[in-house]
């Protein structure tokens, strides 16, 4: 296992959603909710839902490059998410919902617009994708209570009619990919 560390952070609605599909991957070190893309400094989840801040709610994911590249957490991404909606992910509907990639640098700019055309040009979805891919400006880490939020609550109702069905879903269909 590898030292190096590599940073990603995707919006993909709710970033509990993304968090409990990324903490099961193989690779992954840490994930952790926040919010980046917006122009208020420090928000507050209150702040974020109201849909004003101009930021989305987040998951940066610290992974070992080793065992999981970054195309890899893309091809994730892309397949558990719907990238074709604008603003929404099912019933969650708002600018702090929308489908984005924040690149950390150059080299991951390439690899998202390359990604990105890829499985739009796929079948996997029949509408095109929209998802942003921007620079990664400044990022807000979510409140304590947001952390680890499905595994903490797992009886917790939106837990159990969105995030569960989801990260059952990804489990099936990704085994390979799953932490032993």
């Amino acid at each position: 296992m590898s030292d190096h560390v590599e940073i990603a952070t995707l919006g993909a609605g709710c970033f509990w959603c993304v968090e409990a599909v990324y903490q099961d991957v193989k690779g992954i070190q840490k994930v952790e909710s926040g919010y980046t893309g917006g122009q208020v400094e420090n928000p507050t989840y209150a702040q974020i839902c109201t849909g004003t801040t101009g930021h989305a709610e987040v998951a940066q994911i610290a992974f070992d490059p080793s065992v999981i590249s970054f195309e890899d957490i893309l091809m994730i991404f892309w397949n558990t998410h719907d990238p074709t909606t604008l603003n929404r992910q099912g019933n969650d509907a708002g600018t702090q919902y929308r489908s984005a990639i924040f690149y950390h640098d150059e080299r991951q700019k390439e690899i998202a617009e390359k990604s990105k055309a890829e499985t739009d040009a796929s079948d996997l979805w029949p509408d095109a994708i929209v998802t942003e891919i921007v620079p990664l400006e400044v990022y807000y880490p979510g409140e304590e209570y947001h952390q680890n939020y499905f595994n903490e609550n797992p009886y917790q109702s939106y837990c159990m009619m969105v995030v569960n069905p989801k990260v059952q879903k990804f489990r099936k269909s990704f085994g390979e990919w799953l932490k032993k």
